[in-house]
């Protein structure tokens, strides 16, 4: 796989797949190998995706610094892999906690940013985080589901507070929750030690990103998914809200990974914005 240098010197790895115009693709997990993209529902069809390894995951390096795992000291990563790429502006697509890595640099850099895609985004970047209601009320929809007893015992457990199995709460993040689902989230490992200080103390600072991005001039696209019990509906809306230029399309039926429930409408969806 190609590979660059950071700018501390980290030897950071991409992949890139398919044709067409660049979209530089930002893993979420946070943290984990991004090889749990796929090829996003057949997006290379459409797009060159440029699939980032963030440091230590894939074939990155572990950088000398742990401190460098902070989402906000990536933003350098992604600056690094434009300039790399020969770049003026970049059109960027960031899932899940890979969102907050996103609008970061965004912040940072809106002069580069030509278009952003924010799927099932993480929102601790701009301060905009469910409460326990808010994911209930979307766990909810799913009553009529075998797992759904268990399941939601889990949640209610969790959410106040109690001890319960995490991993009980899984289907409540797949729109279609099967073997293949299962196989596509659960293979690609996660770097625990980076996970746990991806989103550290001063990582974030929401009033000012809200305000940065409340200035940004690029095309912005978040996909919801409608049964996503992480990044709920209601709150991607809101958080829609804080851009000059935004589309909010909820996937039906969909969970946390919209392009395993239903690939032709979310490349459809992104094609058409990205």
């Amino acid at each position: 796989m190609p590979t660059f240098s950071a700018f501390d010197g980290t030897v950071l790895s991409y992949r890139v797949t398919g044709q067409g115009d660049p979209l530089v693709v930002l893993p979420g997990g946070p943290m984990q190998d991004a090889a749990y993209l796929g090829d996003l529902g057949g997006l290379p069809a459409h797009r060159r995706l440029v699939i980032l390894d963030p440091r230590g995951t894939g074939g990155s390096a572990t950088p000398a610094d742990p401190a460098t795992y902070r989402c906000d000291r990536q933003v350098a990563d992604v600056e690094a892999l434009r300039l790399h790429l020969g770049l003026g502006r970049i059109a960027l697509l960031g899932h899940s906690a890979g969102a907050n890595l996103a609008v970061l640099y965004a912040a940072a850099h809106p002069e580069a940013v030509g278009s952003l895609v924010l799927v099932t985004p993480s929102l601790f970047a701009v301060g905009l985080d469910p409460t326990g209601e808010d994911r209930l009320a979307v766990a909810r929809l799913r009553a009529g589901e075998p797992w759904y007893p268990e399941a939601i015992k889990a949640l209610e457990r969790l959410i106040g507070g109690h001890p319960a199995d995490p991993e009980a709460i899984t289907p409540f993040f797949h729109g279609r929750y099967d073997a293949a689902a299962r196989a596509a989230i659960e293979g690609p490992a996660r770097n625990a030690e980076a996970a746990g200080i991806f989103s550290s103390e001063g990582a974030y600072d929401p009033a000012a990103t809200r305000a940065a991005l409340g200035r940004l001039a690029a095309p912005v696209l978040l996909v919801a998914g409608e049964y996503d019990v992480n990044s709920v509906p209601a709150k991607v809306r809101e958080f829609a809200g804080l851009f000059p230029v935004a589309d909010c399309v909820v996937q039906p039926r969909a969970g946390h990974y919209p392009w395993l429930d239903d690939a032709p409408a979310f490349v459809a969806t992104v094609v058409s914005s990205a």
